[in-house]
């Protein structure tokens, strides 16, 4: 069937009210065309990966919506920028590239977006309930938002993000359907022990592998709730978009629409699912090497927070590093609620006396931060280890908040392997 648009959609597109959310609901009905869907779904929330700085198209689009009088409709948060707001000069770009970068952020805000400018929106108070339609951008705020929270959304690109906003519409197509939701696959991790699951490291090499065995599927872990914080599964969804295309996982008597099997699967798992997955060590240390890309161990330099640090992992930053002060460049990336967080603790100093550079409002893989150099960087992130080879130019090796931080301190690669043993 062809898309069909409701009387109030069709007067949006008409201009009835204004040319900036006409020419937005113009763009997310043809996106809803081209992607076959038969109509538009009502959205509640978004979050917005487009404000991003690439050059002058994406600048010239935000600034042409501004002109035109548009304004979000929705809740809207925004994702990174391409500058530390704060220590604009952080970033190595050129005087007219950063002053572009400056204009983009401005034009986003203009539109109504609240200024959290981080990855991990659902951090920094932006939560929408068990159901509700949103349309979100960045693959691991999209994996969070479908898995964790259990609101509804495809992976919303670059310009399309900023027009469901305006609109307060998305195409009723692909997560938004609860068809669409159930797991086709199943990770099964009962036989893995309890100590490895409950190390942070252990996480991300879960997510990297679901994301290079599930592709896009939706699929469901057993065996891994009782250790399954907020941030271990923001890391493992984080890594498993990068690794795949992982948009929706469902962790069996943790996440929101997995209280069973059964109801992860929408019915009888030994009917509707196509692939079952017994997890082993040997599976978990393959993956967890693939996230290293080189064999050299001579480290250049450090980064966590991708997706960005969350208050208690800044907190733990702070007790590992044990007022101590890092020997290797050592790049913390979070937003800007978090550091407010930390100040108002009366924390924040101490990260700056260890000699800890915190990255606000942006991050090292998506603008020019790190020096150049031939060493690896090291990180306990599995996206910056999946990104940072393309992105940076440096070799990654992976490893845990521990290694990042002791190999940091002693100036050379410090990995404890007995983990993966």
């Amino acid at each position: 069937m062809a898309l069909e648009l409701s009387p109030e959609e069709r007067d949006l597109a008409a201009g009835r009210r204004g040319e900036g959310v006409a020419t937005a609901a113009r763009i997310v009905a043809e996106a809803a065309r081209l992607l076959g869907a038969e109509r538009l779904v009502p959205i509640v929330s978004a979050h917005i990966d487009g404000c991003l700085y690439h050059g002058p198209a994406g600048l010239r689009f935000a600034e042409t919506l501004v002109e035109r009088g548009a304004r979000v409709s929705v809740p809207t948060t925004l994702n990174v920028g391409a500058l530390n707001l704060g220590r604009p000069d952080q970033a190595r770009l050129s005087a007219a590239a950063r002053a572009e970068a400056f204009r983009q952020t401005r034009a986003y805000e203009a539109l109504g977006c609240r200024a959290t400018w981080t990855c991990s929106p659902y951090q920094a108070g932006h939560r929408p309930a068990k159901g509700a339609q949103v349309a979100w951008g960045e693959s691991n705020a999209v994996a969070f938002c479908n898995s964790v929270l259990g609101a509804r959304t495809n992976r919303y690109g670059d310009l399309l993000d900023i027009a469901c906003a305006i609109a307060g519409r998305a195409p009723e197509t692909g997560l938004h359907k609860t068809e669409n939701r159930r797991a086709r696959a199943l990770f099964d991790l009962s036989g893995v022990s309890d100590r490895l699951k409950s190390e942070d490291a252990f996480w991300p090499v879960l997510g990297a592998l679901l994301g290079a065995r599930a592709g896009e599927r939706p699929a469901a872990i057993a065996g891994v709730a009782a250790a399954a914080t907020e941030d271990r599964l923001k890391a493992l969804g984080a890594a498993a978009a990068s690794f795949g295309s992982v948009a929706l996982f469902h962790v069996v008597g943790a996440t929101p629409e997995a209280a069973s099997l059964e109801e992860a699967c929408g019915g009888a798992p030994e009917d509707l699912l196509e692939e079952r997955i017994v997890v082993d060590a040997a599976m978990l240390r393959a993956a967890r090497d693939q996230l290293s890309t080189t064999a050299e161990d001579r480290v250049s330099a450090v980064a966590i927070g991708s997706p960005h640090l969350s208050l208690a992992e800044a907190e733990a930053l702070i007790e590992a590093l044990d007022g101590r002060r890092v020997a290797l460049p050592f790049y913390a990336n979070t937003g800007r609620h978090v550091v407010a967080a930390l100040e108002a603790r009366g924390r924040l100093a101490a990260l700056g006396a260890a000699g800890v550079t915190l990255v606000v409002d942006t991050c090292i893989v998506v603008t020019p931060i790190l020096p150049p150099g031939d060493g690896a960087l090291l990180t306990n992130s599995g996206k910056f280890a999946h990104y940072a080879p393309g992105n940076t130019g440096h070799a990654a090796l992976y490893g845990s908040l521990r290694d990042c931080v002791e190999t940091a301190v002693a100036g050379r690669l410090v990995r404890d392997e007995g983990l993966w043993a």
